[in-house]
């Protein structure tokens, strides 16, 4: 998903930014969300000025089979989950999440 889906997905209140921050807020216990699976909407990783390795978010999606060009972005329609009742938003197109990660 994209920060600014996610965030008409809470509604009111919610912004991509906050979402941005939300996400990196999350402790990494192993019980949290995947907060690496979150992308900006140009489908890139908005990391690089973490304290994390810059390049750690998108190493972690091409180990799950994300491919990325030699801009550091990702075919976001390609590999974009939305919730199936935002896929008509998407002209009806089925996710391909299910397939990529279980």
């Amino acid at each position: 998903m994209s920060y600014g889906l996610v965030a008409r997905v809470l509604g009111a209140g919610y912004d991509a930014r906050a979402i941005g921050n939300v996400m990196h807020a999350t402790p990494d216990d192993g019980r949290s969300i995947p907060w690496h699976r979150v992308i900006n909407s140009q489908g890139g990783c908005s990391t690089a000025g973490l304290t994390m390795p810059p390049d750690l978010q998108q190493r972690l999606l091409e180990a799950e089979g994300i491919v990325f060009n030699e801009k550091g972005r990702c075919e976001i329609k390609k590999y974009l989950w939305m919730p199936p009742e935002y896929e008509q938003e998407a002209g009806g197109e089925k996710s391909n999440q299910e397939k990529l990660f279980g």
